[in-house]
């Protein structure tokens, strides 16, 4: 599958969007809160994907009526239990991820939003599988995207993701910092419709480096990469202090936030916002949001899994949606 927009899909371009909302482990909760989108009326036309059977096991499980959400069906390798993982069935998680990506660059669907994976069993049953975001960018052949988790206001992008710490320097070159703030820049343009996007950047060392004394990759890296971009005409405020980049009178008026690092900014983003937030994948040439939360095996088809993530993360994919069809 080539790096290219999505096809615009036929039909009235007044009627809702259509979303492919992917169920993820099915041993896990995400049937679970796919079953709850009928609990709200949405702009939009939501088509879930997974096992047909599996979703109606679970809604009778959970006193719910699976005949209440669209489904397409997507059959399982081998029946599932809530909360015990089965490698026999990896193939069909990635088999809907396929779907769903197929579906969005034809112009099938306008946007996917995907339920959690394990990524472990995953990778016990041989198949190499570091996540979603990695699998979408290969079978899409883009060759960067920046993760972007959003909530209570934040919008809080990496410029490294999953790295030891004692990689992370080594990992924050001239070339990957400016790159990952193209993405970004470019993305809050055309998917969240901020023209001119005001974005901090945090520095890498505590107190951005103290002027050198506590570290020199804020001057000899970040400053740099922001002073060229910032010649172009984009609006990027840093290198600053990350223990005050995320204070209240600082976030004012900005649009997104870079920190350098996973914990950096997410420690911050899931204190503020941990039921409601989501992941969002920036490069991609389609629209693809998620739950920022696992599979949680040991509340699947317990009914206390909360489906706050995945509303939130269905109603930032029906915006982009609209935005872009817009």
């Amino acid at each position: 599958m080539s790096n290219t927009a999505p096809k615009t899909a036929s039909g009235n371009s007044s009627a809702p969007p259509v979303i492919a909302v992917t169920s993820g482990e099915p041993a896990g909760i995400g049937p679970d809160i796919c079953l709850r989108l009928a609990e709200r009326d949405w702009p939009a036309r939501l088509v879930v994907l997974g096992d047909r059977q599996l979703l109606a096991e679970r809604a009778a499980a959970l006193g719910l009526d699976a005949n209440r959400i669209e489904i397409r069906h997507i059959p399982l390798q081998k029946s599932a239990l809530a909360g015990r993982l089965d490698a026999a069935n990896a193939r069909y998680v990635l088999d809907i991820l396929d779907a769903a990506l197929t579906g969005c660059v034809a112009g099938e669907y306008a946007a996917m939003v995907t339920a959690p994976v394990h990524k472990g069993i995953i990778n016990d049953a041989g198949i190499p599988f570091s996540g979603h975001t990695e699998y979408l960018a290969d079978h899409t052949g883009t060759p960067r995207v920046v993760m972007m988790l959003a909530g209570a206001g934040l919008r809080v992008a990496l410029a490294t993701t999953h790295l030891a710490l004692k990689d992370v320097a080594a990992a924050i070159t001239p070339d990957d910092l400016e790159i990952t703030l193209r993405i970004l820049h470019a993305d809050m343009q055309a998917k969240f419709g901020i023209a001119r996007p005001r974005i901090l950047v945090a520095g890498l060392n505590p107190h951005a480096g103290e002027g050198g004394h506590m570290g020199r990759e804020e001057i000899e890296v970040i400053s740099p990469v922001l002073d060229k971009l910032r010649g172009e005409g984009m609006n990027l405020i840093g290198p600053l202090p990350a223990d005050t980049l995320f204070t209240r009178n600082v976030l004012a008026g900005s649009d997104a936030q870079l920190a350098m690092y996973h914990d950096q900014g997410l420690a911050v983003l899931k204190y503020a916002a941990f039921d409601e937030g989501i992941n969002v994948t920036l490069g991609l040439p389609i629209i693809r949001t998620s739950v920022d939360h696992g599979t949680a095996l040991d509340l699947a088809g317990s009914g206390k899994a909360s489906p706050t993530s995945l509303f939130a993360a269905v109603d930032a994919a029906i915006d982009m949606a609209s935005r872009r069809r817009g």
